[in-house]
C-alpha cells in the first residue's frame, strides 16, 4: 500500500469485505485520503465520539476515484475487475455509486432519480417523484404523498432516512419512520404519527372500548352542561362536544384521537382555532 495513504481499522479480520458488504476491494476516501472497507466504515469512524465535532463528516460516495484490491494490494481506478490479478471485486457493481457487493441476493439496483443504489429488486419498487424516494409497488396506488418524505431524519431516532440501511415504514398519513421505531412506539402504547399526530393504524376496536368506558363513567352533575371544542387529529374537523374527563369523540369520524382547543372569535365572520392552554 502506498505510504501516502493512512491505514485504518477494518470491521472484519478477513480480506473479504466488512460487516456491511462482502467485497474484494477497499476504497480511498477522497475527503480525507484514508483507506476504508466501505463508505459506512468511513462514516462510522469519522463521526464517532472520538472525532472533534468540526472534523466529523460523511464520505462523498460519488466522488470516490481510487480503490485497492484486497487480494493483490493494487491501487487502481474504480472498476469491477482488478487490473492486476483479474479478480471480480464484487458481483454487483455500480460505477455511479462506486459500490461493490458480492451478495446479489439483496437484488440491488441503481435508481437514477434517487441517485443511489437500493435493494429489493427494481421490479418491486417505484420512484415517487413528489415523495422523492423509491417505495414498494404494494402502496403505489394508495399511499399519501408527502413532499420529500424521506429526505429528513426519523422522528424517533433522528437517523437520516433517505439512505438508511434499516427497514422503513410509510405511515398512512404519508410520513416515514423506521419500522423498528414504530414497533418501539407500540410498546409504549403510542399509535399516532409523531409528525402530524394522525393514527398510524386501524383504531376502531380501541374507539369501541372507549365508547363503553365513557358510557360506564358518567360525569358529575356539575359537568353535565359543560361542553368543549375539540380538534380531530385524524380528519381535521372541529367539534363542540360534551366534556368528559376520559376522552372526547370526534363527531365527524368517531375518532378519539382528538385534542381540546379554544375557538377565539376574530373581528371578521371567520374564526381561528387556538390550542387550549391550561
Amino acid at each position: 500500500m502506498p505510504e501516502s495513504y493512512e491505514s485504518t481499522n477494518t470491521h472484519s479480520s478477513s480480506n473479504f469485505g466488512c460487516t456491511h458488504y462482502r467485497r474484494r476491494c477497499k476504497i480511498i476516501a477522497p475527503c480525507c485520503n484514508e483507506v476504508f472497507d466501505c463508505r459506512h466504515c468511513h462514516n462510522e469512524a469519522k463521526n464517532s465520539d472520538e472525532i472533534k465535532p468540526d472534523c466529523r463528516h460523511d464520505i462523498p460516495r460519488h466522488e470516490v476515484k481510487k480503490i485497492i484490491c484486497t487480494l493483490c494490494d493494487t491501487e487502481q481506478d474504480v472498476q469491477q475487475n482488478c487490473i492486476n490479478c483479474g479478480v471480480c471485486l464484487g458481483k454487483y457493481f455500480c460505477g455511479t455509486c462506486k459500490f461493490f457487493d458480492d451478495d446479489i441476493s439483496k437484488q440491488q439496483y441503481h435508481c437514477d432519480e434517487c441517485g443511489i443504489c437500493r435493494t429489493g429488486g427494481s421490479d418491486n419498487f417505484f420512484h415517487c417523484k413528489k415523495c422523492g424516494c423509491c417505495y414498494s409497488v404494494e402502496i403505489k396506488e394508495g399511499h399519501n404523498c408527502v413532499e420529500r418524505a424521506m429526505h429528513h431524519n426519523c422522528p424517533i431516532c433522528f437517523e437520516y432516512l433517505f439512505d438508511t440501511l434499516r427497514e422503513i415504514s410509510v405511515l398512512t398519513c404519508g410520513h416515514t419512520i423506521h419500522f423498528e421505531c414504530v414497533k418501539e412506539m407500540e410498546k409504549h402504547h403510542r399509535y399516532s404519527c409523531p409528525v402530524c399526530s394522525k393514527s398510524i393504524c386501524d383504531m376502531s376496536s380501541v374507539w369501541k372500548n372507549l365508547d363503553e368506558m365513557l358510557s360506564s363513567t358518567p360525569m358529575s352533575e356539575s359537568y353535565k352542561n359543560k361542553k368543549v371544542w375539540i380538534l380531530c387529529n385524524d380528519c381535521g374537523v372541529n367539534s363542540h362536544v360534551q366534556f368528559h374527563i376520559v376522552a372526547h369523540k370526534c363527531l365527524s369520524c368517531n375518532s378519539y384521537n382528538t385534542r381540546q382547543i379554544q375557538i377565539v372569535p376574530s373581528s371578521s365572520c371567520s374564526s381561528r382555532v387556538e390550542e387550549m392552554i391550561k
